[in-house]
């Protein structure tokens, strides 16, 4: 490595705050520590607003050090309050399950999970926390919390605003007592996380001292917002998938090539491992260049997660697709259709629209083309053919092979 971790770190745009600043680059600089990050299941899979803290991740194990991954098996029974301004719906033990397996294969694609020195863990904090009851939990932690200073929380005030339940009260002692199972197990001594979470970290940092008179630390980072200035994420309804069953390798990397110009150099930082000092040749870029600098951060940043084959073939895709190629490589759609279909339900049918009224509005907008026929009327009926080019504004194709 050319540069001590927390300087590579700090100059990609990573950090954001942390407990004990000075404390927590040396131990990123000179020690060989063990850090956690975690993540409730609130779907089946991390998406690009997940990824910063994840690839800061990523740059630790690079480093030497062990990475823990924890899967909020228990907490996303409870719900986060953090940043929200209603409770989150309960979800069935099915539903948590296969939330987990997801979270699982998501966090692969980023770490390495074998056996050496820093191999990488998946933990559930379900696995310690369902064996409390009620009373248990209460003699063993609950004079450890006070309610003013839970009262102090950011999260808890703007929830209290809405009126936040006891359920969702409860969520930063059993994120405390994450840090603390994990320091007494693994000698976890720093939780990563995003800023949202700060409060929530910091109960744990409190509770390892009370209980064992340790001191253990926080680092989070910044927000990944659009260019609008609005939090990538699902409930924001732009998330962008790791998983590939909810996003095709070629949308990620049509969402990194499509990013907008003044986001390119903080994206490259963030979401590859191009060395600084070529991030900056690279930054300098203008015009048509630029559009090759969006394409080398679309092909880096795909690899990392699918994979440099699948990252190749979004690439070629691409290529193809907007210089007028072969259709045969754009991404395809199994679809069976026996009757003629309005274009409405069509478009919602073939997953590129979540609801019908989206689906309208863009083709009464102009947006939708079939084999290179615009689209127009709302009434438009589609006929059952062998197969169907459906392009979706400028940027966006698919090709629906009916059944």
């Amino acid at each position: 490595m050319t540069r001590k971790l927390f300087e590579e770190l700090e100059l990609r745009g990573f950090i954001n705050q942390s407990s004990n600043m000075s404390a927590v680059k040396d131990l990123l600089n000179d020690g060989h520590i063990v850090a956690y990050l975690g993540s409730d299941p609130t779907a089946d899979s991390l998406h690009v607003g997940h990824l910063v803290p994840v690839m800061m991740m990523r740059w630790l194990q690079k480093y030497g050090h062990k990475p823990i991954m924890l899967v909020g098996g228990a907490t996303g029974r409870i719900g986060d309050p953090s940043g929200r301004d209603t409770g989150r719906p309960m979800m069935t033990e099915e539903t948590i399950a296969k939330n987990v397996s997801g979270l699982k294969k998501s966090y692969s694609k980023f770490l390495d999970f074998n056996d050496g020195e820093n191999g990488a863990l998946m933990v559930d904090n379900y696995d310690w926390m369902h064996g409390y009851s009620h009373l248990d939990f209460l003699a063993q932690y609950g004079l450890d919390f006070t309610i003013p200073r839970m009262l102090s929380m950011e999260s808890v005030k703007k929830r209290l605003e809405n009126g936040m339940t006891f359920l969702e009260f409860n969520y930063m002692t059993f994120q405390a007592v994450d840090f603390l199972t994990l320091y007494k197990q693994h000698n976890c001594v720093l939780q990563l996380c995003g800023a949202d979470q700060w409060g929530n970290a910091v109960m744990g940092i409190e509770l390892v001292r009370k209980k064992c008179g340790k001191e253990v630390y926080v680092l989070s980072t910044a927000l990944i917002t659009d260019s609008n200035g609005n939090k990538i994420g699902k409930s924001a309804g732009n998330a962008i998938w790791v998983n590939e069953e909810k996003t095709s390798a070629y949308d990620y990397y049509q969402y990194f090539r499509n990013v907008p110009d003044d986001l390119v150099e903080k994206f490259l930082k963030l979401f590859t491992e191009i060395p600084l000092e070529e991030i900056a040749e690279l930054s300098t870029k203008q015009g048509a260049e630029l559009n090759e600098v969006k394409k080398r951060l679309a092909f880096e940043a795909t690899k990392i997660a699918h994979g440099e084959d699948a990252a190749n073939e979004a690439a070629n895709t691409a290529s193809s697709l907007f210089g007028g190629g072969n259709s045969d490589t754009a991404p395809s759609f199994d679809l069976e259709m026996t009757e003629p279909m309005g274009i409405v339900d069509f478009l919602v049918a073939v997953k590129l629209f979540d609801s019908k009224s989206e689906a309208r509005r863009m083709v009464e907008q102009g947006g939708i083309q079939i084999d290179g026929t615009k689209i127009t009327s709302k009434d438009y009926i589609v006929e059952p053919t062998d197969s169907l080019l459906v392009q979706r504004g400028k940027k966006t194709f698919l090709k629906v092979n009916i059944k």
